[in-house]
Formats: structure tokens, C-alpha cells, sequence
């Protein structure tokens, strides 16, 4: 394939196996943000284990496909979808973020007031962007239609899953169905990231597992930040 042959020469195998495993590092940590603040504030840190499990599963599957399985989905898609092509991927990843605060501007009761859902919304997809945009010029992954070296991890799938848990941690308790949506939606952008041969299997999961596990730290954190807030502001 066009991303294999372009690979840089200085990238040796080792090299990339050491940045794999410091990411694999990087998305455990964020994923236990309370771990600092046992001691001082352990009311205000609520982790469940599904706060945690989901991002970590994600990640280390991207780390996992990456390279040989990547490349054979890669040779399948391409063979059997040769003439894919769709722009509809570079709009759907903020889908959920506007349901979300859509419902909450109608008067739809969320997990927060509309406000509060505008600060995690753009915490969440800050910090989410500022991990994937690092990784990619760290990592310099080639694209598999070769196009540039900023592959790994999808920046697209990124967005679309933090916009997605935004909509299933504001409205997923009122129904199951906002989650279904929001996610289906994250796993279709995902899907279509592949199919135009924009990305590999396994930089989609790591985005996913990115964006996924940044909003989830900021949810965790939100309470802990607001009572610093109203702490300054004596």
C-alpha cells in the first residue's frame, strides 16, 4: 500500500514500540484522574469502572491492530470499496455534541443546565484534540492513501466519540436511546474514516479510546473544579 512504502526511514521498529507503549501509559493515567486527589477531595472524585474500562479497552486495541491488521483490513475495503468516497464523515463527528445541547437549549433536563453543558463540551473536546494533535506529530504515522504522516490517532474519531459521551452522559440515564444514537453515529464516522482510506483500523480506535477517556476525565473532574471556583470567588 501507498502509507507502507512511505514510511520514514529513521522510524525504526523499536522507536515506534516504545511511543505505542508510553501512549498505552498516557490513556491509563487520564483515565484515573482521582488517583492525585484521594486524600483531599475523595467526595468529589466519583470513578466507576466503566468510566474506565471503555477508553483503556479502546486504546490498547489500537495499539493492538496496529500495523499487520490494519494493513489486511486495509487491503480488504480497498479491494471491495474500491470508489468509496463521502464528506459526510467530516460532519457527523459534532452530531451528538449539537443534539446534546440542543436538547438542553429546548428545555430537555440533562445531567447539567445548558451552561454547564457548554464548559464540558469545550473541556472535553480541548483536551480530547490537544491529546490526538500531540500524538500525531509525536508519532508521524503515515496516512494509508499516503497523503501526509499525521495518522495515528484519527482526529475525526476523536471528536465524534467525546461528542458522543457528551450526549450519553447528559441524557444516556433518561434513555438508552441517546447512547445508541450517539455512539452509533461515533462508530459510523469511524467506519467511513477507513473506507476513504483516510485512516487505519487502529488510529480510529485509538481516537475513539482518546475522546472517550478525555470526557470522561472531565465529567469526573467537573464537581472538583467547581467547588475551586466558588472557592476563589470568596
Amino acid at each position: 500500500m501507498t502509507g507502507d512504502k512511505n514510511l520514514k526511514s529513521g522510524t525504526g521498529t523499536r522507536s515506534f514500540l516504545a511511543t505505542e507503549i508510553f501512549v498505552f501509559l498516557f490513556i491509563c493515567r487520564i483515565s484515573f484522574p482521582a488517583a492525585s486527589f484521594a486524600q483531599t477531595d475523595s467526595t468529589l472524585w466519583k470513578v466507576k469502572v466503566m468510566d474506565v474500562v471503555p477508553p483503556v479497552t479502546l486504546a490498547t486495541a489500537g495499539l493492538i491492530t496496529q500495523g499487520a491488521i490494519s494493513r489486511q483490513l486495509n487491503r480488504f475495503t480497498q479491494s471491495r470499496y474500491p470508489h468509496f468516497h463521502t464528506r459526510a464523515d467530516d460532519y457527523l463527528p459534532y452530531a451528538p455534541g449539537v443534539v446534546s445541547l440542543g436538547l438542553a437549549a429546548s428545555g430537555v433536563k440533562g445531567k447539567h443546565k445548558l451552561g454547564d453543558q457548554l464548559i464540558l463540551a469545550l473541556l472535553s473536546n480541548i483536551i480530547a484534540q490537544g491529546v490526538t494533535q500531540s500524538l500525531k506529530r509525536i508519532i508521524s504515522y503515515p496516512r494509508p492513501n499516503g497523503e501526509d504522516n499525521h495518522s495515528f490517532p484519527s482526529g475525526h474519531a476523536t471528536t465524534a466519540f467525546t461528542n458522543a459521551t457528551l450526549l450519553h452522559e447528559e441524557y444516556g440515564q433518561r434513555s438508552v436511546l441517546y447512547s445508541i444514537g450517539g455512539y452509533g453515529t461515533a462508530t459510523a464516522v469511524g467506519t467511513m474514516r477507513v473506507l476513504n482510506n483516510k485512516h487505519w483500523l487502529a488510529d480510529v480506535l485509538m481516537g475513539a479510546g482518546v475522546g472517550i477517556g478525555a470526557t470522561k476525565v472531565v465529567y469526573i473532574s467537573y464537581p472538583w473544579l467547581q467547588k475551586r471556583v466558588r472557592m476563589m470567588k470568596r
